[in-house]
This record gives C-alpha cells, structure tokens and sequence, in this order.
C-alpha cells in the first residue's frame, strides 16, 4: 500500500478541479443568484431545487439534507469513495501526478482504491474491446452493425467494441496492464473455471460499454453474434461494486447535456436504438441496461430536467405486448415525475432502429414528435379490454378508468382527462364521469395518499425547516433578531472577511448567542481569524471546526446567499454593530441585575466598580447608536 497523500498534493488537487464542473456532470445547475448555482440535490428525493453550489468558494450545500462540503466531499459521497480515492480520480481529471509520504512518487498502480482499479480495468478493456473490431475475427460484427445501419464512424462514436471468442484473451491483456486476478473477477470481466483460472466473461460479442454519468466505463453489455453461442442474446456485465443495472442509463454520458438543454429525455430498449436516435438528430436517447425502467433511473433524469413545468420524458416501446406492459409499467411510475410524460410506438412493431433502416432519419424524429401523454395511453388499454357495447361493460371500465384520472394531480389536466373518459366510454353525461373521478380524489386526499396541489400537478416541496442545531444548545429561531444578525455577520466573516476585519476578530465567543453560531466563531478564530484569510481561508475554517456538524454549519453559511442587495461595507458595519449592541445591552442588563443584588453592605469600592462598569458600557451602547460602525 502507498502511504498518505502529501497535502500539498491534496491542495493542488482541490484547486484544480472546479466544483462546479464535478456536480454538473451529475445533475443541472441554473444560476442562484449572487454567484451561486442551484440544483436538485443528488442525495436526497425534492421537487424544488434546494442544493446550492458555490464556484468562488468550492463548496456545496444542500438546505434540504444538510449535505455540504467540498469537490473531494462530492465525489466521495454521490460515487461512495474513500478520501484517498476521490483525491486519485480528481487528480487523474486534473493530470495531477501524486506524492505518496511513505512511497514517494506513484503512477497509481499500486494503493489505488478497489473502485478506481474497477473503473481503470473497465476503462482499458473498453480499448481492447474497440481495437478488436478491426480484427480479421470482428468480421461478423463489423457486418451485424452495417446491416443495421451503422458504419465505422457511428461504432467509434459509441465506442462499440468486438470480444475475441477465445478464452482469456482480455485476461491476458489486462493482467499485462498490472491487473490482478482477483480484480478481473471481482469488475466482472473474468469469471472463474473448472481449472481454476479466470477466464474472459465476454467471448465472441459484439460490446458496447456502458457508462455512469460522470462518462468512466462501468459495465458492458455484448449482442450474440453466432449460432453456436449458447448464451443469452444480450449478456450484461453482472452486479458490481461499480455497476448497479437499476441505476445506470446506456447513453447518458452522451445525451445528459442535451437532456438538460431541451429539458427533454427520450427513453428507448435497446442499445442499437439509442445509437439510431442519435444519429439521427434525437441526442436526448437513453436506454436502460437489461432491467426496466424504474426509481432509480428517474432520479437520474429528474436532477437532469431539473423539474420545471416544460419538461417532458418520452417512452418508445415496441407495439407488442412485451412493448405495451413495459408502457404501463412506466406509466405506474409517472406521477414522480414532474416532467410530462408521453410514449410513441412505431407503425408496424418497429423500434427506431429498425425504422430508421426502413425510413430514414426523418421517420425516427417523427417518431418522437408523433408521442401521446402516457395516462391516455394507460386509459385507452383500460378501456380497450371492457365490452363497451352494454351498459355493465362500459361501468366496469369507468370502475377501473376513473382511480387513473382521479391520480392525476394537476386539476385542469385531471377534469379534460375525465372527460377525454367519458367520451372513450360512450358516456354522453360527462358531468356524470367528471364528478365520480372529483370524488375519488378527494377520497384520495382524505385519507392522505395525495395531497392536491397546484401547477404541474405534482407535490411541491415543503419549505425548509430552520437549520439543525450543531453543536448542542436550542434549535435556530431565525425569526429572532439577534440569531439572524450573528447568522448574516458570520456569514459575511466566512464569504467576504475583507469587508468585516479587523474588527471582527475582536469579537468574542459570547457575544453569538446561538450555540451552533458560538461554534462556527470559535472555527474562524481557531484558523486564525478573518483578517488572516488566504486562498485556503475556507478550509482552514473547516478543517478547525470540532465535528462534522459544526463543519456542516460552516459550509452552510458559506454558500447561503447574503441577504443583501449591495453588499458593502455599510451593509457590513451594520451587522457588526448590531451584534456589538445586543451584545452590550446584554452586559447591561447583567449588571443592573448584579447591583440590586449588591448588599448595601458591600465595600464602597465594590460600588463603584460596578457602576463604573455600568457607566462605560451605556456610554459605549450609546455611541454605538449614534455613530453605527465608526463607533466600534
């Protein structure tokens, strides 16, 4: 094992990279306003954008979860990587080359974490894969993908590969590049034999890699290519540490720009379709990877669509039946979506590919353009298995039809719905359908299974509860005075020091009255002060701080937007005074209490040492409210 990174090289590391270049890969960042970025936060389910992304300072923070810290922290989390980890795949980013304490220099093939020796082994064997389609052997792939439509120049886009049909040839390769045996089979790629060995789990396929959002090569999944292969038609990489099937969508690292851009997605069956899509002009395809289209998969697409009214999610499906359940099992899944959701099926049971081969380009744009909202879809199957022609028919569909429309939150699209039903139905007394669907989902609300809400139609946030405590004491009340003005001056002490020192270094501890804003003071004037700050000013801050609560708190406060429209130093003096005053006024009601507690007594000196006191500090108050930050 190498040793501890040297800090320097941790530094460069965290310098190198911009936040907000890492959490973009992940999820949609819009402005926020005041320099910030916003987004819906990857570590937990919202409807409304709570997670804040500060470039200047290199730190995230969600006032939903509480989640915050730095580019290394954000890596560590959202891939589940040790520090050491996430410091070696930044510094790859970055070309950054790392000192090792204990090991010195290291080009990373040794002490590297199990996940990117994963990743590095999936990543070489991606070229492997690509360089054997040019193989004399690939002949029968490079002819599988020509008749589909797709030349040289579209399998090198998707970096579609060919596996040799021998045992271990990847094996081989890969224990040349350092791998060992235990790796190759613990990423998948090998598998054991009778004899013991591992040998390549993929022989004699067609490849095409699949990758997680950030772009790194986590899995394959290999098309049959021959007769004699006795396996699978399509053969998936099997659960790893690095692949989850139900989290990870093929295409995504090529179509998430364009997803966030148009605020549309796609969602196709198979691999070839997705190539086809793009191809021809639908950048926005995706597809899953041998599994259905599920939970997990949305949350990828919603931190992509960033939820906003205009956002829309397409199905294509084949027209048989396998096509037509998959539909409605999408379909059991639209209400958590923000995004409308629509589905389109191609004439004649074709998938894009095969229609793009029979019609060209401009049939598989039509295609998409061509879509139906997916509830109208779900009722029309409702509705086409009941016997319309008599009276109990046409009620045994309204009985199945009407909880449909009844779960559609938003109430315009649910009345037009019922309607669209009663026409479906025969019904002519439409009133008759709007008003049962009306109770059904008042039914629904009351027992507190839907709430109704405005817009969209789907559930809006919550607004946010005030900041956890940290570091003991009473919870934040934001609505008091004097916690907001120590909350705004620490905040200005964390995000522009300059506009608040010297004078802030001479405040004391005592003089936050919040506890958990005592303990961030106490993190700034362990790090040296606010006058003191540098480059590394917010790190130090952070790396002072007790615990991982008060380290959140400081986060927190150092992306939170300042509530003001100029921040200056007026703005500033304003909160130093005002946490100066309370602070005084505080000492003087601490006095006037001690002096009538004073017994009469008490030696003369003692007297008047108190009300000297006393004396100093109203005169001290006074100037303060006469005079503002000149006062100090």
């Amino acid at each position: 094992m190498a040793g501890r990174i040297n800090d320097d090289d941790v530094k460069a590391v965290r310098d190198a990279v911009p936040i907000d270049a890492v959490v973009s890969e992940y999820l949609q960042l819009r402005n926020a306003g005041g320099g910030n970025l916003k987004g819906l936060c990857p570590f937990h389910d919202e409807k409304s954008p709570s997670f804040q992304v500060s470039p200047s300072k290199g730190l995230y923070h969600c006032f939903g979860c509480q989640a915050g810290g730095d580019t290394l922290d954000f890596v560590m989390k959202i891939d589940h990587l040790s520090f050491s980890e996430a410091v070696e795949r930044l510094a790859g980013l970055a070309g950054i080359t790392l000192r090792y304490e204990e090991g010195g220099y290291t080009s990373g093939t040794s002490g590297r974490g199990d996940r990117i020796r994963l990743v590095e082994a999936h990543k070489a064997a991606a070229q492997f894969y690509v360089d054997q389609l040019g193989s004399p052997e690939a002949e029968i792939g490079r002819k599988f993908l020509a008749e589909r439509g797709f030349d040289q120049a579209a399998a090198a886009h998707f970096s579609v590969g060919y596996s040799p049909a021998g045992w271990d040839h990847l094996t081989r390769f890969l224990r040349g590049k350092g791998f060992t045996d235990k790796e190759l089979i613990t990423s998948g790629l090998a598998q054991d034999s009778r004899s013991g060995k591992p040998i390549d789990r993929f022989r004699g396929r067609l490849m095409w890699p699949i990758r997680d959002i950030s772009g790194e090569v986590v899995g394959f999944g290999a098309r049959k290519l021959r007769e004699d292969d006795n396996g699978p038609k399509y053969l998936n990489t099997p659960e790893t540490a690095i692949y989850k099937k139900s989290q990870v969508l093929y295409g995504i690292d090529l179509a998430k720009k364009e997803i966030a851009k148009t605020s549309r997605a796609v969602v196709v069956e198979g691999y070839t379709d997705v190539m086809a899509c793009h191809l021809a002009g639908v950048t926005t395809a995706i597809a899953t990877c041998g599994t259905a289209f599920g939970g997990d998969h949305i949350k990828i697409l919603r931190r992509l669509l960033m939820d906003n009214a205009t956002a829309e999610v397409i199905f294509t499906f084949d027209g048989d039946a396998a096509g037509q359940k998959a539909a409605l099992r999408a379909f059991e899944d639209d209400q958590k979506f923000a995004a409308e959701t629509s589905i389109t099926i191609a004439p004649g049971g074709m998938d894009p590919c095969d229609l793009r081969l029979a019609q060209g380009d401009a049939a598989v744009s039509g295609l998409v353009e061509s879509r139906t909202p997916l509830f109208e879809f779900a009722l029309r199957h409702i509705v086409s298995r009941h016997n319309l022609e008599n009276p109990a028919g046409r009620a045994a569909a309204l009985a199945e039809a009407a909880p449909v429309v009844a779960s559609i939150k938003d109430l315009s699209i649910q009345h037009e719905s019922a309607v669209q039903l009663a026409g479906m139905l025969g019904i002519l007394d439409e009133q008759f359908v709007v008003k049962r669907v009306a109770q059904l989902a008042r039914w629904a609300r009351e027992r507190g299974n839907q709430p109704q809400q405005q817009g969209r139609g789907r559930p809006q946030a919550p607004a946010p509860a005030a900041p956890s405590p940290v570091g003991g004491g009473p919870a934040l009340n934001l609505r008091s005075p004097a916690h907001r003005t120590e909350r705004e001056l620490l905040k200005l002490a964390l995000q522009r020091p300059a506009l608040v020192s010297p004078a802030f270094d001479a405040y004391g501890i005592d003089e936050f009255t919040a506890p958990p804003y005592a303990a961030v003071r106490q993190a700034i004037q362990d790090a040296g002060g606010a006058s003191q700050a540098a480059d590394d000013y917010l790190a130090r801050v952070r790396d002072a701080a007790p615990n991982d609560t008060v380290r959140a708190m400081v986060t927190e406060l150092a992306v939170e937007a300042i509530h003001a429209k100029t921040v200056d130093e007026v703005y500033a003096g304003v909160q130093l005074v005002q946490v100066r005053l309370r602070a005084v006024d505080r000492r003087v009601l601490e006095i006037q209490g001690a002096m009538t507690r004073l017994s009469p007594q008490a030696p003369p000196e003692q007297h008047a040492a108190v009300q000297e006191e006393l004396w100093v500090l109203q005169q001290y108050g006074q100037r303060l409210r006469n005079r503002g930050a000149e006062g100090l």
